[in-house]
């Protein structure tokens, strides 16, 4: 008895998965929010500004940004390399769209000793868009805000901003890329 349940066990397993890989499905198409994503892809000069602040000290800095679809058209990755206050940098950005949260992600990595691993949401309401993050820095937990604000198809402004312990939102890096 015990070997016909295990047998009929193992074909309902096997024949539900042969069913799945044989059912035949379209090849999913990136939405409209996702191609919203397209307004980064392209090749940008980046000049701004950190106002000093407990993470880091002020100064200019420059970038040069390339982003480019991921396969499939469902996000994309930017690269970048740079100069700022504390020296040469590089990072590494992917942007996207999640479904199932119905907000805009990104995910950033870059070479300063503050790389955090956080994955800001964000929403865009007409050509603002704005990302509300909350992750550690220096020990501390801190909530921050990143909104880019597109002026034209090829440039946009941004603009970085943390909570203060009074509640006020502090300005950390303000800017303006352009599209070359």
């Amino acid at each position: 008895m015990r070997s016909r349940l295990f047998n009929l066990a193992v074909c309902c397993v096997l024949s539900t998965g042969l069913a799945l890989a044989q059912t035949p499905g379209e090849k999913p198409k990136p939405g409209p929010e996702h191609k919203k994503l397209g307004y980064f892809v392209g090749k940008w000069t980046t000049d701004g500004e950190t106002k000093p602040n407990p993470f880091m000290p002020g100064g200019k800095m420059t970038n040069q940004d390339t982003c480019e679809w991921f396969e499939g058209g469902f996000a994309v990755l930017c690269r970048s390399e740079g100069k700022g206050p504390m020296g040469p940098t590089k990072s590494f950005g992917i942007l996207g769209y999640s479904i199932e949260e119905k907000v805009y992600t990104y995910y950033g990595l870059d070479n300063s000793p503050m790389s955090m691993a956080s994955v800001p949401r964000g929403t865009v309401q007409g050509g603002t868009w704005v990302y509300d993050d909350e992750s550690k820095m220096g020990g501390k937990m801190v909530k921050s805000r990143y909104t880019i604000k597109e002026m034209s198809p090829t440039t946009y402004t941004f603009k970085w901003e943390t909570l203060g312990e009074d509640g006020a939102w502090q300005t950390v890096m303000e800017g303006k890329s352009t599209k070359s």
